[in-house]
């Protein structure tokens, strides 16, 4: 599989029905990693505020017509204790299993720190979950290194 014919543009209204179904695809590959995700009904993203944000980049990777990927920027305040008032919070990223491999997190990933800076970002964050390897290794290519490690104690178990 190739990705001749690739455009990565903003993500529109028309889209959204697509982005709610590939938001289901992120939380299904997500849910081995997090058993405290809900079976039905669970959502991550405010989708139709992400494509009308003037502080967020929603992008979708299209080939012939079909998005086969997604990824976002917003632009959030930072802890009050860190040197930088604001970063880019990267999330919703997304390839579809046939266009895995082909380095198009990486094409998506480019789009979104280019906009942020062009914001006046220069720190970015995002979420991975530690047990993901193959996301960790492609955010570690990309140049991110691991942070902050959240811990969770569930006590009803």
């Amino acid at each position: 599989m190739k990705l001749d014919g690739l455009v990565v543009r903003e993500a529109r209204g028309e889209d959204y029905d697509c982005l709610v179904g590939l938001e289901q695809k992120v939380i299904d590959a997500e849910r081995p990693y997090d058993e405290s995700l809900k079976e039905n009904g669970a959502y991550y993203y405010d989708i139709e505020k992400l494509i009308s944000d003037q502080n967020a980049r929603l992008v979708v990777g299209e080939v012939s017509g079909s998005i086969i990927a997604t990824g976002y920027v917003q632009v959030r305040r930072s802890k009050p204790a860190l040197n930088h008032d604001s970063h880019g919070y990267l999330g919703f990223m997304y390839v579809t299993e046939e266009y895995r491999g082909l380095g198009l997190n990486k094409v998506i990933l480019r789009d979104l720190v280019s906009w942020g800076r062009q914001q006046g970002v220069t720190n970015f964050h995002l979420d991975v979950y530690a047990g993901n390897e193959s996301a960790v290794r492609a955010y570690e290519k990309f140049g991110f290194r691991g942070s902050l490690l959240e811990m969770k104690l569930n006590v009803d178990s």
